[in-house]
């Protein structure tokens, strides 16, 4: 393993071996990872075989034997320990997430911190597994409810936030009790690689978290869903690949919980704080460049301000600076690849055919000064088609489409209007509008005078197609458990 100075700095190059219980497995075909700002190698991991992958599920399953039945101290210790290992290492892992993702260093920084939360807040958590009992009369039974860990876990995540989202899901698990078999994206492994390092120098013992990659990735779902010893899998991603994991899973009757797409509304009535909501609406559409399931993808502006809603979200979003993500005045760094460009730009131009007017940005934007790779400018569109793909797609990346509405009605049947259910932003100074608005959203989060949800404390989860199930606070913790009841007689 490189030195924590060497890792992840710039021309360094970090060459990555899959955790299987104690082993460190390599493999003949290999991932290169790539800097998403400059296409430059950073790294490499190996590329599993359906092999790999069982030899994983039976490292986590023999584990589970012993880590199924730890007390809650041990398990609050370890994490702790985690937590803190996390934090002495922040640069390091920030620079990887960097690295690997191109987010803006600052936002990197965060994100290590975030996830650090989740297993702090887990280490306390884990002691407060309840069951529950009730004693009947002379002949009844005392009936006992008991909550056990669900078994071994095979996890899916992302790229985007390689730390966070894996986080949410292997503390909670691990905290319940669960073992896990991990599979980062191919994109941005290496930040997750080093989490499980930091995680064994912690004390975590072997097998109780194991993290692989794979490409293409789709031997790791088949092969957690048809292997009986999985009891549950946790994916974050695309609808398509969540639908089809729910269709194999079937195979098993393996629990799954699914944290899918967003096409997110931000709802500004005539009565908001156009202060705030500017300034919300800017951070709700830029973290990670926009590219977050849970950023602002639909604006929808009362008729009465759009135009000044409009001019002045458009004036601060178009003198943000793009660059890489280690420019200290960066603060909108590439997308993942140029695939994302080309997909967002084709949508743009769909949009532009339709009527829609470019306010700032477009590809007008990528002229003198604009850096070369897979960066995209922040751009603001004005009445929009709702039909376009702006509108119904999740766009995942920096653009904002607008939209003009007359009333109340309208404005939550147009953010309704849509096949996801995961977030939607409201902003106004009426208690009684933020109420309804709340109630009658279609979705699993609704943020008020805010720019995002946020705090590990608190459950997230989608309705609709956004998702099956709920990842953070205790239900988080409560999704890696069974309930058992246990009657007993005199």
């Amino acid at each position: 393993m490189p030195s924590t100075a060497a890792i992840g700095s710039p021309g360094s190059q970090n060459h990555e071996l899959l955790r299987i219980g104690s082993a460190r497995v390599d493999t003949a075909a290999r991932i290169e990872v790539r800097d998403p700002a400059t296409g430059a190698v950073i790294g490499s991991c190996p590329s599993a075989s359906a092999t790999e992958v069982t030899a994983a599920i039976g490292a986590a399953h023999t584990a589970f034997k012993t880590w199924g039945r730890t007390t809650a101290s041990t398990r609050a210790g370890v994490l702790h320990a985690i937590a803190e290992s996390m934090i002495a290492d922040q640069s390091a892992l920030a620079t990887l997430v960097t690295s690997e993702v191109g987010k803006p260093l600052a936002e990197s920084r965060g994100e290590v911190a975030y996830a650090a939360d989740f297993a702090q807040w887990y280490a306390e958590e884990t002691r407060r597994i309840h069951g529950r009992m009730t004693v009947g009369g002379t002949d009844e039974p005392w009936r006992q409810l008991m909550r056990q860990p669900v078994g071994v876990v095979g996890a899916i995540t992302p790229w985007n936030y390689p730390l966070v989202l894996s986080a949410r899901k292997i503390f909670a698990a691990i905290a319940a009790g669960c073992t896990v078999v991990l599979k980062p994206s191919e994109l941005a492994p290496l930040a997750v690689f080093r989490l499980g390092m930091l995680a064994e120098r912690a004390g975590l013992p072997d097998g109780v978290l194991n993290i692989i990659t794979a490409d293409p990735p789709d031997v790791v779902g088949d092969t957690f869903s048809s292997d009986p010893r999985v009891r549950k899998i946790s994916f974050t991603g695309s609808v398509k690949t969540g639908k089809n994991l729910m269709r194999i899973a079937a195979r098993t009757l393996t629990k799954i919980g699914l944290e899918l797409g967003g096409n997110n509304a931000f709802i500004v009535f005539e009565d908001a704080d156009l202060d705030a909501a500017v300034e919300a609406a800017v951070v709700a559409k830029l973290r990670n460049g926009g590219q977050t399931c849970v950023c602002a993808n639909r604006y929808l502006v009362h008729e009465t301000v759009l135009e000044e809603f409009t001019a002045r979200f458009a004036n601060v979003l178009g003198k943000k600076a793009v660059g890489s993500g280690f420019e200290p005045t960066t603060e909108v760094g590439p997308l993942i690849n140029q695939r994302a460009v080309d997909r967002i730009q084709s949508a743009v131009d769909e949009a532009v055919a339709a009527g829609a007017t470019v306010v700032c940005g477009g590809p007008e934007a990528t002229t003198d000064g604009f850096p070369e790779g897979p960066f995209y400018p922040p751009t603001v569109l004005l009445r929009v088609d709702p039909d376009s793909r702006l509108m119904t797609e999740e766009i995942f990346g920096p653009v904002a489409p607008i939209i003009p509405f007359r009333d109340f009605s309208q404005a939550i049947e147009s953010a309704n209007d849509t096949e996801y259910g995961l977030a939607a932003y409201v902003f106004t100074r009426s208690l009684k509008t933020a109420m309804r608005a709340s109630e009658e959203l279609q979705t699993g989060i609704v943020v008020v005078n805010r720019p995002a949800p946020s705090g590990v404390e608190f459950p997230q989860g989608g309705v609709k197609q956004s998702g099956i199930g709920l990842e953070g606070g205790p239900e988080g913790l409560e999704e890696f458990t069974t309930i058992k009841l246990v009657a007993l007689g005199s």
